[in-house]
């Protein structure tokens, strides 16, 4: 286990599907703190603003020295630009900076992952399915615009 994922011990569904990169629940003050002292320099928050939360997410995240990433993902329908936005922004730093990436539960971060994994990764739909359901995807409806924004993307790129 990596000090990344130890950190984030007791967040729901954590997780470390790509190397620096630890995805779950929503965390509390505590794994900031704990999350900061791993190494982790982002949190990617894709809880949309209205959600409510046990802190101000940007405040609490700036004051645990981080930076705060907000990218907000509903519970659907879901537009092709947010799924652009949240894989664009997840390509740009893994790799590059230590991250948190979260949701209420997992769902919404495993379902935004799952283009990542089969378009950038290379990730065939069944081992891509399963690690998103690894990471806390458990709604189908969408899983499916997740897939169904990969063969949309597959159509345009080359």
């Amino acid at each position: 286990m990596s000090q990344l994922l130890d950190a984030a011990a007791g967040v729901a569904n954590a997780c470390e599907p790509i190397p620096g990169v630890v995805t779950g629940g929503q965390p509390t003050l505590a794994h900031l703190a704990a999350l900061k002292r791993a190494g982790c320099e982002v949190i990617l928050d894709i809880r949309e603003p209205m959600e409510p939360q046990p802190f101000g997410a940007a405040a609490a995240v700036a004051a645990a020295g981080l930076e705060y990433i907000n990218i907000p993902v509903s519970h659907g329908p879901l537009s092709d630009d947010t799924f652009d936005q949240v894989r664009r922004t997840v390509r740009e730093m893994a790799g590059h900076k230590r991250f948190f990436f979260y949701c209420a539960s997992g769902n919404r971060v495993g379902v935004m992952l799952l283009p990542y994994l089969m378009l950038d990764k290379g990730m065939a739909e069944d081992d891509a399915v399963t690690e998103a359901m690894r990471i806390g995807m458990r709604n189908a409806g969408l899983m499916q615009e997740a897939l169904d924004y990969v063969g949309r993307r597959r159509g345009r790129e080359t």
